[in-house]
């Protein structure tokens, strides 16, 4: 008897990921989107309380979280959003898990300067295991999940003409790098024209067809 059987499209949770810089507009597309696909939606706010300013455009229930922004803290608002009876989380910011004050990249700081001779390198060894955790809490989640990450101009210095200069390479979004695989679309927010553009798009509803 085969162990295996017919592959079928089933109807998955939505992993979004908002990306844009400050003022971009992703914690009210967070919540536009939301209101839309969940009937009852919780918002992790790390952002001073910004999602309290559009309750005009959703019902939901808030957690204004504040410092240390640890993995095993948004794991356990994921946890308690998941027993509340939510259908639609939305963590507004999750690039406060990586760079924020108590976020991976302190951690790892951290540990480096207490159990590495500073070496930061070696203590990935701890800090990623943790990170790993909260992204796998975000993927086996029965919600919904909505998460907006901060991005910021990267720029590079270059030799023209025997002058140095500063190009701009593009937006970069704050958060470790491969963060993006894990969700199912990622929306690109551009600031002027307040306009999305997909980078990535498992749906099929946001990109071409042949």
């Amino acid at each position: 008897m085969s162990v295996f059987k017919k592959a079928e499209r089933k109807q998955a949770k939505l992993r979004l990921g908002l990306t844009g810089p400050s003022g971009s507009g992703k914690t009210y597309a967070a919540l536009v989107l939301a209101r839309n696909i969940g009937k009852k939606v919780a918002v992790i706010d790390t952002e001073n309380g910004s999602a309290s300013l559009y309750t005009h455009l959703a019902d939901f229930d808030v957690i204004d979280m504040q410092k240390p922004y640890s993995p095993e803290r948004f794991i356990e608002y994921i946890k308690a959003a998941e027993a509340g009876g939510y259908d639609c989380l939305i963590i507004d910011s999750i690039t406060h898990e990586w760079s924020g004050p108590g976020g991976c990249i302190e951690i790892n700081e951290t540990l480096a300067a207490s159990k590495y001779r500073g070496n930061t390198w070696s203590a990935w060894s701890e800090t990623t295991p943790r990170h790993r955790k909260m992204l796998d809490a975000i993927v086996a989640s029965p919600m919904h999940i909505i998460v907006t990450l901060r991005s910021k101009t990267e720029t590079a210095q270059v030799e023209d003409g025997g002058r140095k200069k500063v190009i701009k390479l593009g937006m970069k979004t704050e958060q470790r790098d491969g963060f993006e695989y894990e969700m199912s679309v990622v929306l690109d927010i551009v600031h002027e024209g307040h306009f999305a553009v997909a980078s990535k798009d498992r749906t099929g509803l946001f990109t071409d067809k042949d």
